[in-house]
């Protein structure tokens, strides 16, 4: 299993991080180390003084495939779902001054929640799902697909140019605006079409 994500989807995240918009998908791996795993507290790791939430939708690919079309894009996925690509912040921004990957600040052990799954064939059109981030039952972040930059079909059609994607990869489609700090004792709540797909305890 890998895990795919895609950074600067949303027009809104750029300008608030104060990025170029880019020409591509930007494009990073997480570890299968980095799911957190089910029912586990997320602890704030020791080199890093600023994690941040960035929810996202994520895609579960069903078949491998190389090279694959944008209008067969489809029948490479049957599951949405939801999570959170946690990001030591001040380590990223350490990293990218120097030129450096960011995989020390994207991810480290636990970066990585994955949701509840569900059957795409739940929701009538995946390019207008709505989601939400709360932080101690306040939304932090809101976020409908539309505004991706890049749609699922696209980014899977790009992805599969440089990776073999195989059965159970999953997809993060990046984050809308709204990113923030996280601290101990907080409580996250992550919600697609208004079903909770994941909570989660900082510690």
């Amino acid at each position: 299993m890998k895990i795919v994500c895609i950074g600067r989807n949303y027009a809104a995240h750029i300008e608030e991080l104060k990025n170029e918009r880019p020409t591509d998908p930007v494009v990073f791996i997480k570890p299968d180390s980095a799911v957190l795993p089910k029912e586990q507290d997320f602890y704030i790791p020791d080199f890093t003084n600023n994690v941040h939430y960035e929810v996202e939708v994520l895609v579960k690919i069903c078949k491998v495939g190389k090279h694959i079309s944008e209008d067969f894009a489809h029948k490479y996925y049957d599951e949405i779902g939801l999570g959170i690509d946690f990001t030591a912040r001040d380590l990223q921004s350490q990293l990218k001054e120097k030129g450096l990957p960011w995989e020390k600040a994207k991810g480290f052990d636990g970066s990585a929640v994955i949701g509840k799954w569900l059957p795409k064939s739940n929701f009538k059109n995946l390019e207008n799902l709505n989601f939400t981030l709360e932080q101690n039952g306040e939304v932090v972040q809101d976020g409908n697909t539309g505004l991706m930059l890049w749609k699922i079909d696209e980014l899977i059609a790009y992805v599969s140019k440089y990776f073999t994607l195989k059965k159970g990869d999953v997809i993060f489609t990046g984050t809308p605006a709204g990113v923030g700090q996280i601290a101990t004792n907080d409580y996250l709540s992550g919600k697609l079409e208004g079903q909770e797909l994941f909570t989660l305890k900082i510690k």
